[in-house]
């Protein structure tokens, strides 16, 4: 009898055992499924639940974001961190009314050409919007496929080509199976091939895992330095934004000198949010977020 492969082992554990998340929900568009996709970068799920459907609920396709301008998504990014990825999703949607009509395309080149969208972010609504064939590579994959084939116990800081060549081996020929086993590589390792206490006796493949049957165990320390938020640019940024995202017009500078008593880290902290087109001056003695004016609709082609 011919063994269940790797894929059709974690599928089969996927359709029993996968978290009950909105934008897995049969029928979910496409830009529901980007804007999740985005906005789960560096966020915990938790986090993105609330904010997601929240957004949805205003933009509910790429046209009625487009037609807003930055500083309401910014507004409406609230507190979920890393504010860039608001501008960026605001930029997809402007570009997804002008090159295709309103509707997020379902061609990996077209998907990579968007704004803000990389190697991850396009292949993931390939696969889980329009049921493609694509390696779907993040954190959890990768660790997933370094232990269970490679026999190494963590994957490294960053994606490489040859993560994305290991992952697609493992895929079935099937579009839609090959869809269904990335997602479940995901969730294998975000709920059970954890990084620092993984449930090895609840995997589905336990039995074949390289890793578990070399009886290396996991590093003792994270494997990159938890980063500081305290006292940081990061914290300046994010509390001069909070008083920009609650005002309903400029702030005056003497209001936003309040936010931070280091003249020199506020200063810098301003400045790279102008360079990073979340805030805009106003005069010589203003900011407001970026676009914070009425809006120009625009027009489908």
């Amino acid at each position: 009898m011919t063994q269940p492969t790797f894929a059709t082992l974690v599928s089969r554990w996927y359709e029993e055992n996968a978290r009950d998340l909105p934008w897995r929900e049969p029928g979910v568009g496409a830009w529901a499924i980007l804007v999740s996709e985005v906005m789960l970068q560096q966020t915990p799920v938790v986090r993105v639940l609330p904010a997601w459907r929240a957004w949805l609920d205003r933009w509910p396709d790429p046209a009625a974001l487009a037609a807003d301008t930055p500083a309401e998504a910014i507004r409406m990014w609230g507190r979920l961190g890393y504010p860039r990825r608001a501008v960026r999703l605001r930029d997809c949607a402007v570009a997804i009314v002008e090159r295709h009509g309103g509707a997020v395309p379902d061609k990996l080149d077209q998907l990579l050409a968007l704004p803000g969208v990389g190697t991850y972010t396009a292949r993931a609504v390939a696969a889980f919007a329009y049921g493609q064939r694509h390696p779907v590579v993040d954190t959890n994959v990768r660790r997933v496929v370094s232990r269970a084939v490679a026999g190494k116990p963590d994957a490294g800081p960053a994606t490489r080509p040859a993560d994305l060549v290991a992952c697609e081996e493992l895929l079935p020929l099937e579009p839609a199976a090959a869809a269904l086993a990335s997602a479940a590589f995901m969730e294998l390792g975000a709920v059970v091939c954890t990084a620092r206490s993984p449930r090895c006796p609840a995997c589905p493949v336990e039995s074949v895992c390289a890793w578990r049957a070399s009886g290396q165990q996991a590093p003792a320390g994270p494997t990159r330095r938890p980063q500081r938020y305290a006292g940081t640019d990061r914290q300046v940024r994010g509390l001069l934004l909070g008083v920009l995202r609650e005002a309903t017009g400029p702030v005056p500078h003497q209001r936003l000198d309040q936010v931070w008593s280091d003249d020199v880290q506020r200063a810098r902290a301003l400045a790279g949010l102008v360079t990073d087109g979340l805030v805009e001056p106003v005069g010589e003695a203003a900011f407001r977020l970026a676009g914070d004016g009425p809006a120009t609709p625009l027009p489908l082609p």
